[in-house]
């Protein structure tokens, strides 16, 4: 019989953080599912490619602080960041990180709009 308590810590560690963000949303009745794209960027189907699509502000609304922080650290992630707080570091890890300071992270303007536009969902919500 399987223990159906599995922290989310866990199922980070054995599914990777963007399936379960893909599982927190859908257990929260949101269609946000990630696949991949080749352009090291994830796509998600509520708010589109973080890498190519511009993210509008109605979408971003509709999805949870913990889920707005996942989507924004996932293009840091992708462009090179080295998370510092241990949280990030947990969910992201630092393989492959090339900057320190997140200012020096080379997005492109779609990645910066969406970090812009997360982190302005982000403060309306209290997150």
């Amino acid at each position: 019989m399987l223990d159906s308590t599995v922290t989310l810590d866990a199922l980070k560690r054995r599914l990777g953080i963007a399936a379960v963000t893909a599982l927190c949303i859908a257990a929260a009745g949101v269609t946000l599912v990630a696949s991949p794209s080749p352009a090291r960027a994830n796509c998600y189907e509520l708010i589109g490619c973080t890498n190519s699509d511009y993210f509008k502000t109605s979408q971003l609304k509709q999805l949870s602080c913990q889920i707005l922080w996942e989507v924004r650290n996932t293009i840091y992630k992708e462009n090179g960041y080295c998370f510092h707080t241990q949280k990030a570091i947990d969910a992201f890890g630092n393989a492959g990180c090339k900057y320190d300071d997140s200012g020096a992270v080379p997005l492109n303007a779609a990645e910066r709009h969406n970090v812009s536009a997360i982190k302005k969902v982000e403060a309306k919500k209290g997150c």
